[in-house]
């Protein structure tokens, strides 16, 4: 049914309990997981110009991070994964790579505040409403 499963990943310790629903999706299937890691450019706006270029490679870095340390959990358990970092809004990259890798199904951990969900709406929110694909959603705001 699923053959190739996008993971958002921020890095953070949370992952584990996407990662724990991931395996048992692609446990004994013909899949690929892929590993995006989004730059969120919003962070740039109020930066001073010389700064850009040491916090984008320090983002990027957290980025290789994050997205290793999901290939190790799942190579372990025998899945193939395929790891990409980009730059933009989190929820407009997660969408248009979906289109990009025929992405057939995300899982993404949640765990917006109340503000940031009745304000600004957070990223898992904006991907499901977005999404051309089923999205499986973890709560991990008491794993952190």
């Amino acid at each position: 049914m699923y053959s190739d499963i996008l993971v958002p990943t921020d890095g953070s310790a949370s992952m584990k309990q996407v990662l724990e629903h991931t395996v048992d999706i692609a446990d004994g299937r013909d899949v690929t997981v892929h590993a995006l890691y989004v730059i969120d450019d919003r962070a740039f706006l109020s930066m001073a110009d010389e700064m850009q270029d040491e916090v984008l490679e320090n983002m990027r870095a957290e980025g290789e991070a994050a997205t290793s340390a999901v290939r190790e959990t799942l190579e372990q358990d025998g899945i193939e994964v395929s790891t990409a970092i980009q730059r933009g809004k989190p929820a407009d990259r997660i969408v248009s790579y979906v289109a990009d890798a025929d992405i057939d199904l995300i899982t993404m951990g949640t765990q917006a505040d109340e503000y940031e969900k009745n304000m600004l709406g957070s990223t898992a929110q904006k991907v499901v409403t977005k999404s051309s694909v089923p999205v499986l959603t973890v709560d991990v705001s008491e794993s952190e």
